[in-house]
């Protein structure tokens, strides 16, 4: 078990962290929603009420769309884009899907390569393309559950309000939709971009997404 976890640690941080803060997130926005239930004359809900309503799924999806699509463009664009100078970047002159020796596919897998990558043809190329095919299935599922239970919670405030609510097609189209969607993308882009160039210049030592603390700026795709 010490082994395991030793071996697994950051995804067990992170998996712990994700966990935490998504409780948290349900109890503060129970807390939250109650207050305005409140101050809206109406009464207030539980807390299984809330994290199994259209407004708390709303915001979790929202924001895990936009991550996902952050990974999916980031992954995809640093197959044919270089920066140099950027650890998180190939070295320029390597743009591209690389050589079957350099992916250590075919004939080039080795020994103890995944069986997919000694195959060739359509297996080879889904195996080839799966992290990217992953993000952007996780993208586009938690886009789709964003703008149905985005929909749910509009119309929820609309007949609160004693207005017509709208169709999804209509939704999807919307400012509010929009402006949901285009609030987290500007920050999952900005953070890419600062990480980008900032690891240009800056160092953390002993991180694989830094450079060595004495390598020079130039130096590209060399890990720390």
């Amino acid at each position: 078990m010490r082994r395991f976890v030793k071996d697994n640690a950051l995804s067990l941080f992170f998996l712990t962290a994700f966990v935490l803060s998504l409780v948290g997130q349900s109890f503060a926005g129970h807390a939250a929603a109650n207050e305005r239930q409140i101050a809206e004359g109406g009464t207030a809900v539980s807390w299984v009420e809330y994290v199994t309503s259209a407004e708390f799924t709303v915001d979790v999806a929202e924001n895990w769309q936009s991550e996902y699509l952050q990974f999916l463009l980031f992954i995809l664009a640093t197959v044919y884009l270089v920066q140099r100078g950027s650890p998180e970047s190939k070295e320029p002159g390597k743009e591209g899907g690389e050589s079957d020796a350099d992916q250590q596919v075919g004939r080039h897998a080795e020994p103890d390569s995944p069986p997919w990558a000694r195959n060739g043809g359509l297996r080879q190329g889904l195996y080839g393309n799966s992290l990217g095919l992953a993000m952007g299935g996780i993208f586009l599922l938690s886009w789709l559950a964003q703008s149905v239970t985005g929909t749910a919670s509009y119309n929820a405030d609309q007949l609160a309000q004693l207005q017509d609510p709208v169709s999804w097609g209509e939704y999807v189209v919307s400012a509010d939709f929009w402006n949901r969607t285009l609030q987290n993308w500007q920050s999952e882009f900005l953070a890419v971009l600062s990480m980008v160039a900032l690891s240009i210049y800056l160092r953390q030592r002993g991180s694989p997404e830094s450079k060595p603390v004495g390598a020079p700026h130039h130096a590209t795709g060399v890990e720390g």
